[in-house]
């Protein structure tokens, strides 16, 4: 069975490209995308796209016709998936975190243990920073069973890269449902302030940046650590990531990447600011996560329910790319104050695969 996807669908950028492969991996059905990116100012494939269906097609013996840069159609036949020691590199400042997001699903159902050594950028825009995967993505997936970590071994920054992680994966069988609707009571916020062959003053500022605007809100118990290093590939970088303990198995988290135009007071506000929106919401999940829970959602057995800050197009586009590939069915209620709780009834591939 070949599946014929549009590749503009939706928000049309590289999330429906990563998922369908994740997809594609998992399920067995094969697929081709056309109109990949055709909407972007780059459109086609860029590095980190190529870097990621490459990943994808190692470790699940695909097939893949029009893998190249700048090319609009793919062809995707996957094989099986198998676990054990890789490594990429992108080659540029593409997205590590992006890659281990294509990997993650797939290397949970193979048949043995998985490290993944990921090169490239760790902290740049458009993407998770590799903080958000560590602190709020990755201990939220364990509520569904996921067994992973990501070990941060350089920061890489645009436009050199030159960072490096290593994604280790155990694999879990049937992810458990799971039902996180509103968030508790907020007992404490955690963040690290990062800078990359700048001067120390300026992690320090964005975490001031940051603290000044939590305290306003009567929040006491704060830790953000600062971290100063000298990056692989030389670029200078800088960025904060915070996440909230709020008692459940779900982690609420937010971030800011440091920019030239950005003071690093403006980082740390900016980062605070976010975090204090999820935070409002009352719902247990922040809007990115929400984007990153759909394919664990639809993997899962059982009906699992989220809260989240905000449906976005990234999380409807994932919405409507697992309803192709998957036997589930998707509801979406608003929640009141731009929020919305997502319901889905999984298709227990662990059961399958």
């Amino acid at each position: 069975m070949v599946l014929e996807i549009d590749g503009s669908h939706g928000e049309g950028g590289g999330q429906i490209l990563r998922g369908a492969v994740s997809l594609s991996c998992l399920t067995g059905k094969g697929f081709r995308i056309y109109n990949i990116r055709s909407r972007r100012p780059n459109p086609g494939l860029q590095p980190q796209h190529l870097a990621s269906i490459e990943a994808a097609a190692r470790v699940a013996g695909a097939k893949v016709e029009g893998l190249k840069a700048g090319s609009g159609e793919v062809n995707f036949q996957p094989g099986l998936i198998k676990g054990g020691a890789y490594s990429f590199d992108i080659g540029t400042a593409g997205s590590v975190t992006l890659v281990a997001q294509t990997l993650m699903p797939i290397l949970a159902l193979a048949a043995k243990p998985s490290e993944v050594s990921i090169g490239g950028g760790t902290d740049v825009p458009w993407s998770p920073p590799v903080d958000y995967v560590r602190h709020v993505l990755l201990p939220s997936l364990r509520a569904f069973g996921i067994d992973a970590d990501l070990e941060l071994v350089s920061r890489g920054h645009y436009p050199k890269g030159g960072g490096k992680v290593l994604l280790r994966v155990n694999p879990c069988g049937t992810l458990r449902a799971v039902r996180a609707v509103e968030r508790g009571q907020l007992r404490a916020v955690r963040g690290i302030s990062h800078c990359s062959n700048l001067p120390a003053h300026v992690a320090r500022r964005q975490a001031d940046g940051a603290l000044q605007q939590l305290r306003k809100e009567g929040i006491q118990d704060l830790r953000i650590a600062e971290e100063v290093a000298q990056s692989g590939g030389g670029s200078p970088g800088s960025g904060l990531t915070l996440w909230a303990d709020t008692g459940g198995e779900i982690v609420l988290g937010a971030d800011s990447l440091g920019a030239r135009e950005k003071s690093a007071e403006d980082v740390g506000s900016e980062a605070a600011g976010r975090l204090l929106a999820e935070l409002h919401s009352g719902m247990a999940a922040d809007q990115q996560l929400g984007d990153m829970a759909v394919i664990y959602m639809g993997m899962a057995k059982g009906a699992s329910e989220l809260g989240i800050s905000a449906f976005t197009q990234h999380a409807r586009t994932m919405v409507w790319l697992s309803e192709m590939f998957l036997d589930i069915t998707y509801g979406i209620t608003d929640a009141g104050r731009g929020s919305s709780m997502l319901k889905v009834n999984g298709a227990g591939l662990g059961d399958k695969v």
